[in-house]
Protein backbone atom coordinates (compact mmCIF):
# COMPACT_ATOMS: atom_id res chain seq x y z
CA UNK A 1 0.00 0.00 0.00
CA UNK A 2 1.53 3.60 -0.80
CA UNK A 3 1.98 6.15 1.57
CA UNK A 4 -1.23 7.44 3.11
CA UNK A 5 0.00 10.81 3.21
CA UNK A 6 -2.92 13.22 1.67
CA UNK A 7 -4.78 15.45 3.50
CA UNK A 8 -8.10 14.09 4.07
CA UNK A 9 -11.00 16.80 5.21
CA UNK A 10 -13.29 16.34 7.92
CA UNK A 11 -16.44 13.70 7.25
CA UNK A 12 -19.64 15.97 7.01
CA UNK A 13 -22.10 15.80 9.54
CA UNK A 14 -25.36 16.98 9.97
CA UNK A 15 -25.96 20.30 10.46
CA UNK A 16 -22.81 20.96 8.43
CA UNK A 17 -23.20 23.85 5.44
CA UNK A 18 -21.80 23.05 1.89
CA UNK A 19 -21.79 25.39 -0.77
CA UNK A 20 -22.31 24.18 -4.31
CA UNK A 21 -19.88 26.27 -6.41
CA UNK A 22 -19.56 26.00 -10.65
CA UNK A 23 -16.26 26.10 -11.52
CA UNK A 24 -16.87 24.78 -15.29
CA UNK A 25 -20.13 24.98 -17.25
CA UNK A 26 -23.28 26.85 -16.02
CA UNK A 27 -26.47 25.21 -14.67
CA UNK A 28 -30.19 26.71 -13.74
CA UNK A 29 -31.38 26.58 -10.31
CA UNK A 30 -34.17 24.19 -11.37
CA UNK A 31 -31.52 21.56 -12.10
CA UNK A 32 -29.43 21.56 -8.90
CA UNK A 33 -33.25 22.02 -7.18
CA UNK A 34 -33.36 18.15 -6.72
CA UNK A 35 -29.90 18.04 -5.55
CA UNK A 36 -30.44 20.66 -2.65
CA UNK A 37 -33.14 18.76 -1.93
CA UNK A 38 -30.98 15.87 -1.65
CA UNK A 39 -28.72 17.76 0.95
CA UNK A 40 -31.20 19.04 3.01
CA UNK A 41 -32.51 15.39 3.79
CA UNK A 42 -28.96 14.45 4.92
CA UNK A 43 -29.47 17.01 7.28
CA UNK A 44 -26.75 19.12 5.71
CA UNK A 45 -27.27 22.68 4.51
CA UNK A 46 -26.69 23.65 1.18
CA UNK A 47 -25.28 27.37 0.30
CA UNK A 48 -25.42 28.16 -3.32
CA UNK A 49 -22.52 30.28 -4.17
CA UNK A 50 -22.95 33.94 -5.15
CA UNK A 51 -22.40 33.11 -8.85
CA UNK A 52 -23.69 29.46 -8.94
CA UNK A 53 -26.25 30.57 -11.52
CA UNK A 54 -24.17 32.77 -13.50
CA UNK A 55 -23.16 32.23 -16.99
CA UNK A 56 -20.70 33.49 -19.97
CA UNK A 57 -21.86 31.23 -22.88
CA UNK A 58 -20.27 27.72 -21.95
CA UNK A 59 -18.88 29.22 -18.80
CA UNK A 60 -20.76 29.39 -15.63
CA UNK A 61 -19.73 33.03 -15.77
CA UNK A 62 -16.21 34.65 -15.84
CA UNK A 63 -13.41 33.17 -14.87
CA UNK A 64 -12.78 35.90 -12.09
CA UNK A 65 -16.37 34.85 -10.57
CA UNK A 66 -16.08 31.33 -10.53
CA UNK A 67 -12.72 31.51 -8.73
CA UNK A 68 -14.03 33.60 -6.34
CA UNK A 69 -16.90 31.74 -5.12
CA UNK A 70 -14.29 28.87 -4.70
CA UNK A 71 -11.74 30.58 -2.65
CA UNK A 72 -14.67 32.22 -0.45
CA UNK A 73 -15.94 28.43 -0.10
CA UNK A 74 -11.98 27.49 0.74
CA UNK A 75 -11.69 30.68 3.36
CA UNK A 76 -14.70 30.33 4.97
CA UNK A 77 -15.25 28.64 8.48
CA UNK A 78 -18.85 27.84 8.24
CA UNK A 79 -18.44 26.11 5.14
CA UNK A 80 -17.80 22.27 5.88
CA UNK A 81 -18.01 21.32 2.12
CA UNK A 82 -17.55 22.05 -1.70
CA UNK A 83 -20.41 20.43 -3.94
CA UNK A 84 -19.71 21.33 -7.94
CA UNK A 85 -23.27 21.82 -9.53
CA UNK A 86 -21.65 19.97 -12.64
CA UNK A 87 -18.78 19.80 -15.00
CA UNK A 88 -19.03 21.03 -18.20
CA UNK A 89 -15.83 23.14 -19.72
CA UNK A 90 -13.69 26.03 -17.78
CA UNK A 91 -11.93 24.72 -14.52
CA UNK A 92 -8.60 24.62 -16.04
CA UNK A 93 -9.09 28.15 -16.79
CA UNK A 94 -9.80 28.91 -12.91
CA UNK A 95 -7.34 26.57 -10.84
CA UNK A 96 -4.31 28.98 -10.90
CA UNK A 97 -6.13 31.34 -8.77
CA UNK A 98 -7.16 29.29 -6.11
CA UNK A 99 -5.73 29.88 -2.70
CA UNK A 100 -4.04 26.84 -2.13
CA UNK A 101 -2.88 28.12 1.72
CA UNK A 102 -6.40 28.59 2.92
CA UNK A 103 -7.59 24.93 1.32
CA UNK A 104 -4.40 23.54 3.57
CA UNK A 105 -5.83 25.55 6.36
CA UNK A 106 -9.43 24.79 6.87
CA UNK A 107 -9.28 21.39 4.42
CA UNK A 108 -12.57 20.81 2.84
CA UNK A 109 -14.54 18.25 1.25
CA UNK A 110 -14.63 18.90 -2.84
CA UNK A 111 -17.70 16.40 -4.75
CA UNK A 112 -17.58 16.57 -8.15
CA UNK A 113 -15.99 14.88 -11.62
CA UNK A 114 -16.05 15.30 -15.46
CA UNK A 115 -14.34 18.61 -15.96
CA UNK A 116 -13.91 18.72 -12.07
CA UNK A 117 -10.97 16.60 -12.60
CA UNK A 118 -8.85 19.30 -13.48
CA UNK A 119 -9.80 21.03 -10.03
CA UNK A 120 -8.97 18.13 -8.71
CA UNK A 121 -5.64 17.30 -10.00
CA UNK A 122 -4.75 20.94 -9.06
CA UNK A 123 -5.63 20.77 -5.46
CA UNK A 124 -3.56 17.38 -5.28
CA UNK A 125 -0.52 19.39 -6.29
CA UNK A 126 -1.47 22.42 -4.14
CA UNK A 127 -2.33 20.74 -0.97
CA UNK A 128 -2.26 17.14 -1.39
CA UNK A 129 -6.19 16.95 -0.64
CA UNK A 130 -8.18 13.50 -1.17
CA UNK A 131 -11.36 14.54 -2.90
CA UNK A 132 -14.69 13.12 -4.10
CA UNK A 133 -15.43 11.43 -7.36
CA UNK A 134 -19.29 11.48 -7.85
CA UNK A 135 -22.45 13.05 -9.03
CA UNK A 136 -22.77 17.15 -8.88
CA UNK A 137 -25.34 19.34 -7.49
CA UNK A 138 -27.46 19.13 -10.37
CA UNK A 139 -29.05 15.62 -9.91
CA UNK A 140 -31.18 13.97 -11.83
CA UNK A 141 -33.01 10.90 -10.89
CA UNK A 142 -33.18 8.63 -13.79
CA UNK A 143 -29.06 8.47 -13.99
CA UNK A 144 -28.27 9.00 -10.48
CA UNK A 145 -31.07 6.74 -8.83
CA UNK A 146 -30.94 6.16 -5.16
CA UNK A 147 -27.87 3.84 -5.03
CA UNK A 148 -25.98 6.68 -6.75
CA UNK A 149 -27.04 8.89 -3.86
CA UNK A 150 -26.67 6.42 -1.42
CA UNK A 151 -22.93 5.95 -2.73
CA UNK A 152 -22.04 10.03 -2.42
CA UNK A 153 -23.59 10.56 1.19
CA UNK A 154 -21.24 7.44 2.19
CA UNK A 155 -18.52 8.83 0.88
CA UNK A 156 -19.16 12.58 2.11
CA UNK A 157 -19.52 11.61 5.92
CA UNK A 158 -18.52 8.15 6.55
CA UNK A 159 -14.52 7.02 7.15
CA UNK A 160 -15.04 3.36 5.95
CA UNK A 161 -13.33 2.39 2.88
CA UNK A 162 -14.99 1.90 -0.15
CA UNK A 163 -15.61 -1.13 -2.51
CA UNK A 164 -16.95 -0.97 -6.39
CA UNK A 165 -17.68 -4.04 -8.13
CA UNK A 166 -17.46 -4.86 -11.45
CA UNK A 167 -20.41 -4.52 -13.11
CA UNK A 168 -21.43 -7.36 -16.18
CA UNK A 169 -23.51 -5.21 -17.85
CA UNK A 170 -21.09 -2.44 -18.29
CA UNK A 171 -20.03 -2.00 -21.69
CA UNK A 172 -16.09 -2.08 -20.59
CA UNK A 173 -16.74 -5.43 -18.15
CA UNK A 174 -14.77 -7.41 -21.18
CA UNK A 175 -11.61 -4.89 -20.41
CA UNK A 176 -9.55 -7.33 -17.61
CA UNK A 177 -5.70 -7.98 -17.33
CA UNK A 178 -5.69 -10.31 -14.63
CA UNK A 179 -3.73 -9.28 -11.37
CA UNK A 180 -3.86 -7.93 -7.93
CA UNK A 181 -2.64 -3.72 -7.62
CA UNK A 182 -1.78 -1.43 -4.85
CA UNK A 183 -1.31 2.01 -5.12
CA UNK A 184 -3.03 5.76 -4.85
CA UNK A 185 -5.87 5.61 -7.09
CA UNK A 186 -6.05 8.70 -9.16
CA UNK A 187 -7.58 10.12 -12.15
CA UNK A 188 -10.92 10.86 -13.53
CA UNK A 189 -12.07 12.17 -16.75
CA UNK A 190 -9.47 11.15 -19.44
CA UNK A 191 -9.72 13.78 -21.56
CA UNK A 192 -8.96 16.15 -18.52
CA UNK A 193 -6.47 13.92 -18.04
CA UNK A 194 -4.96 14.09 -21.20
CA UNK A 195 -5.10 18.14 -20.96
CA UNK A 196 -2.67 18.34 -17.77
CA UNK A 197 -0.40 17.16 -19.34
CA UNK A 198 2.51 19.17 -19.44
CA UNK A 199 0.70 21.62 -16.45
CA UNK A 200 2.24 21.80 -13.06
CA UNK A 201 -1.10 19.60 -12.29
CA UNK A 202 -0.36 16.75 -13.97
CA UNK A 203 0.20 14.44 -11.24
CA UNK A 204 3.41 11.67 -10.94
CA UNK A 205 1.17 8.35 -11.46
CA UNK A 206 4.34 6.05 -10.64
CA UNK A 207 2.75 3.45 -8.45
CA UNK A 208 -0.56 5.00 -9.29
CA UNK A 209 -3.82 3.40 -9.89
CA UNK A 210 -4.88 5.32 -12.62
CA UNK A 211 -8.82 5.83 -13.02
CA UNK A 212 -10.51 6.53 -16.58
CA UNK A 213 -13.40 7.31 -17.48
CA UNK A 214 -15.28 9.08 -20.70
CA UNK A 215 -18.23 10.34 -22.58
CA UNK A 216 -19.66 10.95 -25.75
CA UNK A 217 -15.57 10.51 -27.25
CA UNK A 218 -15.58 7.87 -30.13
CA UNK A 219 -13.32 4.89 -30.18
CA UNK A 220 -10.54 6.97 -32.17
CA UNK A 221 -10.44 9.82 -29.99
CA UNK A 222 -9.50 7.52 -27.15
CA UNK A 223 -7.04 6.07 -28.82
CA UNK A 224 -5.39 9.37 -29.26
CA UNK A 225 -5.46 10.25 -25.96
CA UNK A 226 -4.03 6.90 -25.05
CA UNK A 227 -1.66 6.63 -27.43
CA UNK A 228 -0.55 10.55 -25.97
CA UNK A 229 -0.56 9.68 -22.41
CA UNK A 230 2.03 6.18 -23.51
CA UNK A 231 4.01 8.25 -25.78
CA UNK A 232 4.73 11.24 -23.21
CA UNK A 233 5.40 8.84 -20.36
CA UNK A 234 2.15 9.32 -18.25
CA UNK A 235 1.78 5.55 -17.73
CA UNK A 236 5.64 4.41 -16.82
CA UNK A 237 5.51 2.47 -13.64
CA UNK A 238 1.66 2.75 -12.86
CA UNK A 239 0.31 0.07 -10.83
CA UNK A 240 -3.19 -0.62 -12.45
CA UNK A 241 -5.99 0.55 -14.47
CA UNK A 242 -9.38 1.23 -13.22
CA UNK A 243 -11.55 1.62 -15.93
CA UNK A 244 -14.86 3.22 -15.46
CA UNK A 245 -17.73 4.07 -17.96
CA UNK A 246 -17.55 5.26 -21.25
CA UNK A 247 -20.58 6.49 -22.13
CA UNK A 248 -22.10 7.48 -25.48
CA UNK A 249 -18.56 6.19 -27.23
CA UNK A 250 -19.59 4.44 -30.34
CA UNK A 251 -19.33 5.79 -34.25
CA UNK A 252 -19.46 4.31 -37.61
CA UNK A 253 -16.78 2.56 -37.22
CA UNK A 254 -16.20 -1.04 -36.41
CA UNK A 255 -13.56 -0.59 -33.48
CA UNK A 256 -15.35 -0.80 -30.48
CA UNK A 257 -14.06 1.13 -27.43
CA UNK A 258 -13.24 -1.98 -25.72
CA UNK A 259 -11.37 -3.05 -28.41
CA UNK A 260 -9.55 0.20 -27.94
CA UNK A 261 -8.94 0.12 -24.46
CA UNK A 262 -7.54 -3.65 -24.52
CA UNK A 263 -5.23 -2.54 -27.12
CA UNK A 264 -3.79 0.50 -25.50
CA UNK A 265 -3.85 -0.28 -22.34
CA UNK A 266 -3.21 -4.36 -22.14
CA UNK A 267 -0.14 -4.37 -22.85
CA UNK A 268 1.04 -1.92 -20.03
CA UNK A 269 1.94 -5.13 -18.15
CA UNK A 270 -0.25 -4.04 -15.16
CA UNK A 271 -3.38 -5.03 -13.89
CA UNK A 272 -6.87 -3.79 -15.52
CA UNK A 273 -10.45 -3.72 -14.39
CA UNK A 274 -13.01 -2.46 -16.27
CA UNK A 275 -16.50 -2.54 -15.81
CA UNK A 276 -16.48 -0.37 -12.55
CA UNK A 277 -20.22 1.81 -12.39
CA UNK A 278 -18.19 5.11 -12.05
CA UNK A 279 -18.40 8.00 -14.62
CA UNK A 280 -21.17 9.56 -16.87
CA UNK A 281 -23.30 6.37 -17.16
CA UNK A 282 -26.15 5.00 -15.00
CA UNK A 283 -25.91 3.90 -11.44
CA UNK A 284 -22.89 6.31 -11.03
CA UNK A 285 -20.84 5.50 -7.93
CA UNK A 286 -18.75 7.83 -6.11
CA UNK A 287 -15.52 6.94 -4.91
CA UNK A 288 -12.66 8.93 -3.34
CA UNK A 289 -9.74 10.00 -5.14
CA UNK A 290 -5.60 10.58 -4.14
CA UNK A 291 -6.43 7.70 -1.64
CA UNK A 292 -4.56 4.46 -1.08
CA UNK A 293 -6.65 1.77 -3.27
CA UNK A 294 -6.28 -2.11 -3.90
CA UNK A 295 -7.42 -3.66 -7.70
CA UNK A 296 -8.13 -7.02 -7.22
CA UNK A 297 -9.29 -8.63 -10.48
CA UNK A 298 -9.83 -11.79 -9.38
CA UNK A 299 -12.91 -10.47 -7.16
CA UNK A 300 -13.58 -7.88 -9.73
CA UNK A 301 -13.20 -5.55 -6.88
CA UNK A 302 -11.80 -1.56 -6.16
CA UNK A 303 -11.60 -0.66 -2.20
CA UNK A 304 -10.45 2.77 -1.91
CA UNK A 305 -9.20 4.28 1.73
CA UNK A 306 -11.71 7.08 2.42
CA UNK A 307 -11.48 10.73 1.45
CA UNK A 308 -12.68 12.20 4.75
CA UNK A 309 -11.12 11.77 7.92
CA UNK A 310 -13.23 11.46 11.34
CA UNK A 311 -14.93 14.84 12.28
CA UNK A 312 -13.36 16.70 15.58
CA UNK A 313 -16.16 18.39 16.07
Amino acid sequence: MPTDDCLRPPALRPGDAVMLVSPSGPTRPERVARGIELLTGWGLRPVPAPNAYARRGYLAGDDALRAADLNAAFADPEIRGVICTRGGYGAQRVVDSIDMVAVRRDPKVVAGFSDITALQFALWRGARLAGVHGPGAAWRDERTPLRSAESLHAALTTTEPVTVAAVEAEETYPVRVPGRAEGRLIGGNLCLITASIGTPDMPDLTGAILLVEEVQEPPYKIDRMLTHLRRCGALDGIAGVAVGQFTDCADGWDTTVCEVLTDRLGTLGVPILGGLPIGHGPNQLTVPINTPAVLNTTTGTLTITPAVRASPR
